[in-house]
């Protein structure tokens, strides 16, 4: 066999709280990798709900890589939740209207961009994702965090807000995973090296290439 079925909505058998996340999203805005699970202690419907403020006319993105993992209870806070903070008042006044429509003439809400989360990142239970964060690939996100800043690659990060509490290896072999970029390898290829993915050395890994 090569691996479970990337196409599978429920790839564990007799299981429906843990699904392959792109076989189940509808929002175009939501773009997720191959073999990026969630796992909801509910309903994994839960997710796009989950994706808080993602108005259409902002048409900001939520963009996740390949062989990510998310836990339950995880929030992405788009853009549409933003209110002005350079301005006296961060009262949305023209959305009410009855004479308060022209409150945002001239004037634009505040939009820091996608949230990109990158390949072979996991995101643990109920951490939130404010708009604009790029997480890097390999990345650790602690239970209960609030990412309001960048997350470098193959770093763990915790607390609100979330700080970086240490690198999970060293800067070369950082370097090394990040140009082998595994998560694109052919599914067979994976496959054939489980052993040596799941080990903490990555010369057996270069030396596949």
């Amino acid at each position: 066999m090569q691996g479970p079925n990337k196409d599978s909505k429920f790839p564990l058998p007799h299981h429906n709280k843990l699904c392959f996340l792109k076989n189940i999203i509808k929002n175009p805005n939501i773009i997720v990798g191959d073999y990026t699970y969630y796992d909801d202690f509910e309903n994994v419907e839960n997710f796009e709900e989950n994706v808080k403020y993602n108005f259409d006319f902002i048409n900001d993105k939520l963009i996740i890589g390949k062989f990510c993992m998310i836990a339950s209870g995880v929030k992405f806070i788009m853009n549409g939740g933003n209110h002005l903070t350079n301005a006296l008042s961060a009262y949305p006044f023209a959305i009410f209207g009855n004479g308060w429509e022209k409150a945002m003439k001239g004037k634009e809400y505040p939009n820091k961009g996608d949230i990109t989360v990158g390949n072979d990142v996991w995101i643990g239970h109920n951490a939130t994702i404010m708009a604009g964060v790029k997480i890097g690939d390999g990345a650790i996100i602690a239970t209960n965090s609030t990412v309001v800043r960048d997350v470098a690659p193959y770093s763990i990060v915790g607390g609100n807000p979330a700080n970086e509490i240490k690198k999970r290896f060293d800067e070369e072999t950082i370097k090394e995973l990040l140009e082998l970029q595994w998560w694109n390898w052919p599914v067979e290829k994976i496959t054939e090296n489980l052993e040596n993915l799941t080990n903490n050395t990555v010369n057996k890994l270069k030396n596949t290439q």
